[in-house]
């Protein structure tokens, strides 16, 4: 009994003589891929058809690749979307009285804060970072950008005038104010990304604000430790 798909036997044929795929010749007529192998597989297909077919494959990769880039980009921006939402919204729920500044600034003092020396001082290759410690340290101790001082640390290449003019602008601070400029000889003949203006070191002469920092960052993780979570 002659298959069902037994009409489209001899298009299927005269379709790949001509050099189109199985895959091409079953989109088109709706054959079973395994009823066109057994059909098909004593044609033989010249080197310049076989060539084709190659270069059709690699093209279709490349596209294929190409969407599924493009799709989880697109995935990847919408899941920062819902991210920067949740966000936001956590933020408008957030009062700014100067206790939640005093606990940010303690607990950034506790990843990026000196701890050892008899001043205020941390670190950031992050402008807003600094940005926000000059601005904590301005509303809840009254503290003069004015008494600020700045070290840059930077990588060989980097011109040490010109990134005291940048970190001075981004800061809201003069270019006086940067006092010390160290750099890294480990990075020599290594190029640095454009983006990458080395790490300024802010320091505040307040011994006293350092002290408060580490005590309420401390006690801060002790009493969230000490949470009963009713386990």
């Amino acid at each position: 009994m002659p298959s069902q798909w037994f009409e489209y036997k001899e298009t299927a044929v005269s379709l790949r003589q001509q050099g189109q795929s199985l895959k091409t010749i079953h989109k088109h007529l709706g054959v079973p891929l395994s009823t066109l192998s057994g059909w098909l597989k004593h044609i033989e297909l010249s080197e310049e058809q076989i060539a084709l077919l190659e270069r059709k494959k690699q093209a279709a990769l490349i596209l294929a690749r190409q969407k599924a880039a493009d799709w989880h980009r697109a995935q990847k921006s919408l899941r920062l979307f819902a991210a920067r939402q949740e966000a936001e919204n956590s933020l408008a729920n957030l009062p700014l009285t100067p206790e939640v500044l005093d606990l940010a600034l303690a607990m950034l003092y506790f990843g990026e804060g000196a701890k050892t020396r008899d001043r205020t001082t941390i670190a950031s290759s992050d402008p807003r970072i600094l940005q926000m410690v000059i601005k904590i340290l301005t509303l809840n101790y009254d503290v003069s950008p004015a008494v600020f001082r700045c070290e840059l640390h930077l990588r060989m290449d980097q011109k040490a005038d010109d990134l005291k003019k940048y970190w001075a602008k981004e800061l809201g601070l003069h270019h006086s104010q940067f006092t010390y400029v160290a750099f890294d000889k480990r990075s020599t003949g290594k190029a640095t990304y454009a983006h990458y203006k080395g790490v300024c070191v802010l320091h505040c002469g307040n011994v006293a604000i350092q002290r408060k920092l580490i005590y309420l960052y401390t006690l801060f993780c002790e009493k969230i430790a000490a949470l009963d979570l009713g386990t």
